[in-house]
């Protein structure tokens, strides 16, 4: 009986103890993010950081489009905290700090107008790596006849990017050069060279995947259709080569190695050193988490778990 006593009022003086005392639940992450960069993960990127503010109302993001370069630019003069970046880091960009993280993967193809006089033929032949590089290199190739072995004298049009560009360097890589190898007309920005292939009817150029499908239908959409690669040189697309109906046909090919790398690539945040900002950690964090679940609808290519947890590792 006493020891239940002796019990009871122990159990009397912690509550007093307590009274009054409210134990607080730990603080709101606050702060400011600043991202700058690359095209090809502006969409996915926006995505991520609606549903990142809705868990964390108490951070701001500002989020801006420019090109990879710019996005660099920024990051590395400390306009930016995080760089969306779409190729590979250069050795003298890691030298003034760069520090790649790499998020989700996706790829460039080369695109034509749904207008295109001589399209259904096009798009059962293709183009060889070689054709490629007559239009864009060389600039051997001044007709679609020539660039794809077909009956056509009609003139082909060379559009490419005028911005610093991962599009554009990951395209070029594909062709054995650089960006400023690249021929044609210049033009700034994925939308904008999207734009520019639609409304001309012989014309040609290149765009990451996510400005080329119809992100509801999951369809080739909006004037413009991706003119397949001849893979296996063979002059025509095969089956095994015919991966571009959706864009989960397409996400597939990539994951699976069919699609060409590059112009398939990994795509990054860069940052100036580790990521040393609480609200840019947490961020970066909950995209290589529980924000992977939109990388798929928002038409990207998952990375694999065990490539996930390396670079999580990265902002630990």
């Amino acid at each position: 009986m006493k020891k239940a006593y002796f019990t009871f009022t122990l159990a009397v003086i912690f509550m007093v103890s307590f009274a009054g005392k409210k134990i607080s639940n730990p603080p709101a992450l606050t702060g400011n993010i600043t991202i700058s960069g690359a095209f090809a993960l502006y969409p996915v990127t926006v995505k991520w950081a609606e549903e990142f503010k809705k868990l964390n109302p108490g951070v701001k993001i500002d989020i801006s489009a420019g090109g990879a370069g710019k996005g660099m630019t920024d990051v590395l003069s400390g306009m930016a905290d995080i760089a969306m970046f779409s190729r590979d880091i250069y050795p003298e960009e890691t030298k003034k700090g760069a520090y790649g993280i790499a998020v989700t993967r996706d790829a460039v193809v080369p695109t034509i107008s749904d207008k295109n006089p001589n399209i259904t033929e096009l798009l059962k032949k293709g183009i060889k790596k070689q054709g490629f590089i007559d239009l864009f290199v060389t600039g051997n190739a001044k007709t679609w006849g020539q660039a794809t072995g077909i009956k056509s004298s009609a003139p082909i049009h060379v559009y490419t990017r005028s911005d610093a560009s991962g599009a554009a360097e990951s395209w070029a890589k594909y062709l054995g050069k650089k960006q400023e190898d690249l021929l044609g007309v210049g033009v700034f920005g994925d939308p904008g060279l999207a734009t520019a292939v639609k409304k001309d009817p012989v014309g040609i150029g290149y765009n990451n995947i996510v400005y080329v499908y119809d992100s509801k239908t999951n369809q080739q959409t909006n004037g413009v259709r991706i003119i397949p690669i001849d893979i296996n040189n063979n002059g025509q697309i095969d089956a095994a080569e015919n991966f571009y109906d959706n864009i989960d046909q397409l996400i597939a090919a990539i994951a699976a190695g069919k699609y060409p790398s590059p112009p398939a690539r990994d795509l990054y945040f860069v940052t100036k050193g580790k990521p040393a900002n609480a609200a840019s950690i947490a961020f970066i964090k909950y995209v290589l988490t529980d924000g992977q679940k939109y990388v798929h609808e928002a038409g990207y290519v998952d990375l694999s778990k065990e490539r996930l947890a390396k670079e999580l590792e990265k902002v630990k």
